[in-house]
């Protein structure tokens, strides 16, 4: 195989969202496998709508899931030279024409044929005007440009990795438009052009744009270039079976990373759908391109769901190293000072599924932490004296033991199971799971674990006063 290019080519007219990733993991990972270049083009011809905030928010975006490019980036507007020249060739061999049709005229040509149970394809009135007469009315009427694609005989034949040879036969296509009445041009020039200037050698897509692909087959051998070799895989659908994009409410990668979420979450949950021979257990990049084969990708539409994103995310977050967590976490803690919060990662960083949910042990840290209304519930319910054995066994220790303190309230007090063990978790920690206690308290230590145990005494005297108050 020569050396592999693919590219990924969004236009910069807005954010970067779950189905454009797939798209750009998809020849990242091709071309990585095979040791070949990784391209990125703004397809920027749409000056309206294209934005340089957009051009920086991709690039962004792209860099945090670590799908590098290679090179500088390339801006489709550059080739517009090259655009226009590949149109003044495809004219001149009378495989491109003017059209005047108003969209009025076209909506009553494809009404009539519908009626007359035909596809509604444009009648080609245009297509038989002589060059002198296109010419003189292009003075004074709008006008677009069409492929003249449409024939009797012949076939086109899109080669696919996927799907073997695609032929599609002349007559059932189209004519298409390239260039609209502002002398903007549309998507299938400019992208296929540009794929042949820039020796893209694999493209892989979904297969919404298989139609695409035979015309601009079609036109790249008319212009005298090689098409690249195509891999049109399934459509990424949303829960509810349409089609996942920014329209249909598709998350933003910012706003995934807003909300915290691993880049590599997204990476593993996007690399496995529709490709099912990828083991659970590769979860480092270098695993996904050892197990990534193209050819093994669905061309069955798959679904997209936000739970394995985030199942993937928590089990990636349980292995990341401590310095590493305390990083993610520290934005929830409320500016706590803390002389370890390496250790307060590492005794949390497997109780929790989000980065924000350090929050929920903020107690652990400060003591002056808000309770939590549930966590306050059951220090009032557990009372004062439950609270005050607490003290007074912990008190007696020499040294901070789990065990021998447990032992020594359950003695003292009776309570045991639920009710011994969960006063103690909510006064220490501040939430009812977490960690084991033993890690806790060798956390907290002599002094860390008094200090919490007074604080819940003097909540359920407190509570138990107001009581007496209102009795």
């Amino acid at each position: 195989m020569s050396q592999v290019v693919t590219r990924f080519a969004p236009s910069p007219t807005g954010l970067l969202h779950l189905g454009n990733v797939r798209t750009a993991l998809l020849n990242w990972l091709y071309a990585r496998k095979h040791g070949g270049r990784f391209l990125l083009r703004f397809e920027d011809t749409d000056q309206d709508r294209s934005q340089q905030v957009f051009v920086a928010a991709i690039e962004a975006d792209l860099r945090w899931l670590g799908l590098d490019w290679d090179g500088d980036a390339l801006f489709q507007s550059q080739h517009a030279d090259h655009h226009r020249e590949a149109l003044e060739q495809l004219a001149g061999q009378g495989l491109a024409y003017r059209c005047f049709c108003s969209e009025t005229q076209l909506n009553l040509d494809r009404k009539l044929a519908t009626s007359r149970g035909l596809p509604p394809r444009y009648s080609r009135r245009c297509r038989s005007l002589s060059d002198a007469e296109s010419c003189q009315r292009a003075e004074s009427e709008p006008f677009v440009w069409r492929l003249a694609a449409h024939a009797d005989d012949g076939d086109v034949i899109v080669h696919d990795t996927l799907r073997g040879d695609v032929s599609f036969a002349l007559r059932d296509l189209d004519d298409p438009v390239v260039v609209r009445s502002d002398a903007s041009f549309t998507f299938l020039l400019p992208n296929a052009v540009d794929d042949a200037l820039d020796g893209i050698s694999h493209a892989l897509r979904g297969d919404d744009h298989l139609s695409n692909s035979a015309y601009q087959v079609w036109m790249l051998e008319k212009l005298g270039h090689t098409p690249p070799i195509y891999l049109h895989h399934g459509l990424l659908l949303g829960q509810d079976g349409a089609k996942l994009s920014k329209r249909t409410g598709s998350h933003s990668v910012a706003e995934l990373r807003d909300e915290g979420l691993l880049a590599s979450a997204l990476i593993q949950a996007m690399s496995r759908l529709g490709h099912p021979n990828i083991p659970e257990e590769a979860h480092r990049i270098e695993s996904l391109l050892e197990h990534f084969a193209a050819e093994s990708v669905s061309t069955s539409s798959v679904r997209w769901s936000d739970d394995e994103m985030w199942r993937w995310h928590g089990r990636l977050l349980h292995e990341l190293d401590s310095a590493v967590l305390v990083d993610m976490i520290e934005p929830y803690l409320g500016g706590v000072a803390h002389d370890d919060l390496t250790a307060f990662a590492s005794l949390i960083g497997k109780n929790i599924e989000r980065a924000g949910e350090a929050a929920h042990y903020l107690r652990l840290l400060d003591t002056q932490a808000a309770w939590d209304d549930d966590a306050l519930q059951i220090v009032q319910i557990a009372g004062a004296d439950f609270y005050q054995q607490a003290l007074s066994s912990w008190n007696s220790l020499d040294e901070a033991d789990w065990k021998s303190w447990m032992n020594l309230v359950k003695e003292s007090t009776g309570c045991k199971g639920k009710a011994l063990f969960m006063p103690l978790r909510v006064a220490l920690s501040g939430a009812m799971h977490g960690p084991d206690m033993s890690s806790i308290v060798n956390f907290l230590g002599k002094q860390g674990v008094m200090s919490r145990i007074e604080d819940a005494l003097r909540q359920a005297a407190s509570s138990t006063g107001a009581g007496q108050t209102q009795s």
